[in-house]
This record gives C-alpha cells, structure tokens and sequence, in this order.
C-alpha cells in the first residue's frame, strides 16, 4: 500500500504526463471533502473531472474570444433596450442561445450610426464564443483587405475555405465606404462560400435598396442580399445616437433620412 506522500507524488506525475495539472489541485482539495461526507470513489473522480472540464471550458471560451478580434467586450446584459426598443429582448436572447449558428443562419442588424449595431453584434459573437464556436470579427474594409491579400497571392480559394471553419463570421459596418468592382466581386465571393454552410452576423446603416450603391452593381448587390436573407432574421435598429445621449444634438446629419427609408 502506497503512502499519502507516495500518492500525492503519483498525482504529480499523471497530471503533468496528461498536461493538467489542475487535476492535482482538485484532487487535493476535494480529498478532505470527500472523506468527510463519505463520498463513493465515483463520487470523487466525477467531482475532480467536473472541474477539469468546467476549467477547460472556460479557458477556451477565453481562447476563442481573444481569437476572434472583437473590438471590444460588450454582452447582452450591457445593452441598453431601452434606448432601442425596436430590438426585441426576447428575440435577441433567444439568438443568443445560437440556435441560428447550427442552421448555417444569418443576422442582419440595420440602422443609423450609433444605434447599437455592432454592440449587439459583438455581444451575439462573445456568446457564440463562449459558447464553442470559432468566431472571427472585422469591418467589411477589414474582410475585404483580407481577401485581397489572399487573391493577390492566388491564395484567395484557400482562404475561402480556410474562413468557412469558422462557425461564424462578423462583418461590421457595410456601407460606410464604397467599394470598387473588384472589392465588391471578392465580398460577394466571401458571401457565397458561407451560403448554408456557415453563419454571418452583419451589420449596416444602409437599408438593402441602397446597397447597389455601395458595391457599385445592382445586380451584385441583389445576388448578395439573396443570399445573405435567405436564412436570415432582419432586424432593424432606428432612433437617434446612444452615443450622442448626454450631447445637444438631436440626430446624426444623415439619421432622419435612413430612419425614413428603413
């Protein structure tokens, strides 16, 4: 029979060869526990995995957050509803729960500047995160700075490819700058590669009657709204600036237009 100290070095030795040493720090310390409430073995060793697991969770959720280039940390709870109550809690939360991301669906968020787009598209991405899906974040200039990159080094198919292991994929702020034939044709390449296949959160503050005038083509721009809506919830965002809230301006100079063409 091995000794306390015996088995405490043993403990030591497992937990590095399998590269967890929190095993040991739990093990320790529902040891005393255990004994004193007559726990069974399996008792034990499910309470000392539990933790492991919960630990490894957590540690990857962190991973994939960081991973994912989100500007900032925001989460539902941050949300101001109040502000925007065009935004639906309960149909917020109930994205939230990510049900859309096992269907290869899509969000759509529309609005002026400052009416909490990319605030819920951050928190819907910090959620799916830590919730186990790989998530990557960037403006639809930052995506298309991307895909440009890869295309002039004939990577461009292998990239798309690369990008569809992502469960997700966040493109902030459509339509603030226009994009030339090229720019244009590389976004709806990204667009098409994910149609159900995986999910897209995106925001704009431009109604979809408009986008033709962002990408330059109306036709480019039908194709890629198809596919984007197809399995999409569309959720538009109206009202003046939260940012502006504690300022003398009532509105945006281009607010009053879009909040009427949306």
């Amino acid at each position: 029979m091995t000794t306390p100290k015996e088995t405490v070095k043993e403990l030591d030795y497992y937990t590095r060869a399998l590269k967890a040493p929190r095993i040991r720090q739990a093990a320790t310390q529902l040891a005393e526990q255990a004994r004193a409430e007559g726990w069974t073995h399996e008792d034990y060793l499910a309470a000392v995995l539990a933790r492991e697991v919960a630990a490894r969770e957590a540690s990857g959720a962190s991973i994939r957050t960081r991973a994912a280039g989100f500007p900032a940390r925001k989460t539902l709870t941050d949300f101001n509803f109040d502000h925007q109550p065009a935004a639906d809690r309960g149909q917020i939360h109930r994205l939230g729960a990510g049900a859309y991301l096992a269907e290869a669906g899509n969000i759509v968020l529309l609005g002026p500047p400052g009416t909490g787009k990319t605030h819920l598209a951050t928190a819907l991405g910090i959620t799916a995160a830590e919730h186990g899906t790989r998530v990557l974040f960037d403006t639809a200039t930052g995506w298309v700075t991307r895909l440009s990159a890869a295309h002039a080094l004939g990577k461009l198919p292998a990239e798309l490819r690369r990008l569809r292991r992502y469960g997700l994929l966040v493109i902030d702020e459509v339509g603030y700058l226009p994009f030339e034939a090229e720019a244009a044709n590389l976004f709806f390449q990204l667009v098409a590669s994910r149609y159900e296949h995986a999910s897209i959160i995106l925001t704009s503050n431009l109604p979809f009657s408009r986008w033709g005038e962002v990408f330059g083509d109306q036709a480019v721009a039908a194709a890629m709204i198809d596919r984007i809506v197809h399995h999409a919830e569309v959720i538009t965002l109206k009202g003046t600036s939260y940012r502006l809230r504690h300022t003398e301006i009532d509105t945006l100079p281009s607010a009053a237009a879009e909040n009427q063409a949306h």
